[in-house]
């Protein structure tokens, strides 16, 4: 079965061009364009590119991913600098208090009492809902 190769896009551009700028330009101005639009469109990680017929019309979609490789702006970067310290943070706190349920619930499994008479619950809770149904 033959596979014909689709066009290099940097060629599809040049012919959507005006004849007369297509004219215009130099062997190496053509050269480093095609360059440049080839370090733009890399490859990505995920790249889905399809078209079907609907009706009247055709349409596409195109979902790519991957490492994004742009400069940030100094906005951007103060966004995600505390997006991140944000994640951290969460991070931190739900492992501390993972942490503890499970200091708890190793104390109750021992039958250890801190504080006579005062319970969270959630160890008779386990014992009924979880423990007994083995």
């Amino acid at each position: 079965m033959s596979h014909t190769a689709s066009p290099d896009f940097g060629d599809r551009l040049f012919e959507r061009l005006p004849a007369e700028l297509r004219a215009s330009l130099s062997p190496e101005q053509r050269t480093a364009l095609q360059r440049a639009l080839r370090q733009q469109w890399r490859r990505h990680a995920i790249d889905i590119r399809h078209s079907f017929g609907f009706w009247r019309w055709r349409w596409y979609f195109v979902i790519i991913a991957g490492r994004d490789r742009r400069e940030l702006t100094r906005r951007q970067e103060k966004f995600f600098s505390m997006a991140e310290f944000g994640f951290w943070l969460g991070y931190l706190g739900f492992s501390i208090l993972l942490g503890l349920l499970a200091l708890y619930m190793i104390k109750s499994a021992l039958g250890i009492d801190l504080f006579p008479n005062h319970h969270l619950g959630v160890w008779t809770w386990v014992e009924a809902h979880i423990l007994h149904r083995v």
